[in-house]
């Protein structure tokens, strides 16, 4: 009943059994296997294969005005009817019907990414009023309501702060991993995460209006504007038909013969070229899947190939994504370094900031063990304090007040220093007196550098980095690596019409995230490549294409991978087009006859999937 059902509903898996039927019967009818039967058996071929071929040409040609492959097929099949010779027929129609069962298997998957992004949108909001607090939908919320958003919770609508303070984790907007202190007077995004204390806001843009609407927007009108992929059959079919009809009317009248004219027709059917780019595709996904690429679609690979331009985003892609303690600086010269770490450590050991957890995993990593605290108080969007063994310590630069800090000249210099290269710094005041600096940053990938050097050697003129950070940090990242290009200050609709500027002058455009926030971008790129890993499932689902380790050096792997496809494209249809018009020769000479023009077309389809499947052993190029 499974099968039957499966049957009934998925198309794909109707057109698959019904190929390999068609290829039965096909076997059957040559070898004339089963004679008992009233009625050639490539007639059941020509219904299921043939009928669907026949019935779509006449249909796109009629309606649309369209010439496809099929159109030619279906006047090959319809020719070879005429004069009875029915195996033909059906071989030219099986041939196709495989192509495009090939072509099913390495068809577009369908985006879920709005779905995934609608289940982002928060769906209830706390309204506070003099009447007290009550939980309405987002969707009743007005613009001016005062919403009170505890710890933990979603901004539910784009906002004002008008009390409280807090650190708002902003990834799914920026891609940025450290938070970002608010206070009142801030603006606040629908979908961000409220990490510390309660806040009061004013809601400023609601329903459609919103940051995170807009961006469910941007993904759904950058698929929708995606040029569908025109088979390479199709294009060449508009030069085909023509050519095919005329060699076949040329020799009818040379000859008066309509077998040999029958015969031109069936040899120069596109099969080979139907099967050209499937099979070479299907191998390079399954050469991409070994090396950890999973590609989605075989338009993927075609796209690819022609890229000049990768984007990047910065945070998780050429970063790792996560906080780390870059230096300690100890300017209390009666403190050792391993007691430093450990007053720190233990001032931010119940801290549940980001930053906190990196100085904690900091010491844990030198095998210093944080104690206690004596006590302990955390000001939101300012930073810590705490007693440790009878000492006060304060870190952050808010709650140390820039007078403490001014008061010492090396501790301003080096701030001042390290804020060029982009790490958020951390002074230590222990006692009333700055003791030392703590700075943390995003660590670059080691294999960053290199990566971008190899896919300048396979070709990308362009690599651009974009990040929702600073210009500062971006700068002090983007130089690093030499990259062309540097846009900083980056929100989600920023970098897809980023990436829309760069494909309307001219440039086919990859574009490499992983956050919820790279969505619009990786759709609208004319390739999306996601870190399949790390990456967010929205991320993923935009995309076209994933690094499943994360592995950023195997993208010039890929861009050589898809070049060479569609060169192994191109030659397939070259070879396959010389075999054509030296079998119509051949024809023309009476050579052939419609069935052995339908075996010399079946070595042009072998010698095609044979080439195509070299792919699978395609390996990295050492230059």
């Amino acid at each position: 009943m499974y099968v039957i059902d499966k049957f009934r509903e998925k198309e794909e898996f109707r057109t698959l059994c019904l190929t390999i039927l068609s290829g039965i019967v096909l076997i059957i009818s040559f070898f004339k296997l089963i004679p008992q039967l009233p009625f050639d058996a490539a007639w059941i071929a020509i219904i299921i294969s043939g009928i669907p071929i026949v019935f779509g040409a006449t249909k796109g040609l009629i309606t649309e005005f369209d010439v496809t492959a099929d159109l030619l097929v279906a006047i090959a099949l319809i020719a070879a009817l005429i004069i009875g010779q029915y195996f033909a027929a059906g071989e030219v129609a099986f041939i196709m019907q495989l192509g495009t069962v090939l072509e099913d298997v390495t068809a577009d998957r369908s985006h879920k990414s709005l779905q995934s992004l609608i289940k982002l949108t928060p769906q209830k909001a706390c309204l506070h009023s003099l009447n007290g607090d009550r939980e309405i939908l987002v969707s009743e919320v007005k613009k001016g309501d005062i919403l009170l958003v505890r710890p933990g919770e979603s901004i539910p609508v784009d906002g004002r702060i008008l009390s409280g303070n807090t650190s708002i984790d902003q990834s799914i907007m920026t891609g940025e991993s450290v938070p970002v202190d608010k206070t009142a007077g801030d603006e606040v995004y629908q979908g961000t995460i409220n990490q510390q204390g309660a806040i009061e806001i004013k809601a400023i843009n609601v329903g459609d209006d919103s940051s995170l609407k807009k961006m469910i927007h941007l993904v759904k009108q950058a698929e929708e504007n995606k040029a569908p992929i025109v088979r390479i059959a199709d294009k060449w079919a508009r030069i085909l038909v023509p050519i095919a009809l005329g060699c076949s009317i040329l020799i009818l009248i040379i000859t008066k013969d309509i077998h040999r004219a029958v015969t031109a027709l069936v040899v120069f059917c596109p099969c080979s070229l139907i099967l050209a780019t499937p099979t070479a595709i299907m191998a390079a996904i399954g050469n991409a899947t070994k090396k950890g690429i999973l590609i989605k679609s075989g338009s993927a690979v075609e796209t690819a190939a022609k890229l000049d331009t990768i984007v990047m985003d910065k945070t998780g892609t050429l970063t790792y994504g996560k906080l780390q303690v870059e230096d300690i600086v100890i300017f209390d010269q009666n403190i050792s370094k391993t007691d430093f770490i450990k007053l720190i450590a233990s001032t931010e050991k119940f801290s549940e900031h980001p930053l906190g957890k990196a100085v904690v995993a900091y010491s844990q990593s030198h095998n210093i063990t944080p104690e206690d605290p004596e006590s302990f108080a955390m000001e939101a969007g300012k930073g810590i304090s705490a007693t440790i063994c009878g000492h006060k310590l304060s870190i952050g630069m808010k709650i140390i007040g820039q007078e403490l800090i001014n008061s010492s000249p090396r501790a301003l210099e080096f701030i001042e220093q390290t804020q060029k290269y982009g790490k958020t710094v951390l002074p230590v005041a222990l006692d009333g007196k700055i003791a030392g600096i703590i700075t943390i940053a995003d660590t670059l990938r080691k294999e960053a550098k290199s990566t971008i050097s190899d896919l300048k050697k396979a070709g990308i003129s362009h690599m651009i980095m974009l990040t929702g950070d600073n210009q500062t940090v971006a700068n002090s990242i983007g130089q690093s690596i030499n990259m062309t290009d540097i846009f900083a200050s980056q929100l989600p609709g920023d970098k897809s019409a980023t990436i829309k500027k760069l494909i309307e002058e001219g440039y086919s455009v990859g574009m490499l995230g992983d956050g919820v926030n790279d969505a619009p971008a990786l759709a609208t790129a004319s390739v999306g490549i996601v870190m399949g890993a790390i990456g967010s499932d929205v991320a993923i689902e935009a995309a076209d294409i994933a690094l499943m380790s994360d592995d950023i050096s195997k993208l010039p792997f890929l861009i050589r991978l898809c070049r060479k496809t569609r060169s192994r494209i191109i030659f397939n249809i070259i070879i396959s087009m010389c075999i054509n018009f030296f079998a119509i020769i051949l024809a023309g000479f009476g050579i052939l006859n419609p069935v052995t023009a339908a075996l010399v077309h079946n070595c042009g389809s072998v010698f095609v999937v044979v080439n195509s499947a070299l792919l699978l052993t395609y390996k990295e190029e050492i230059s």
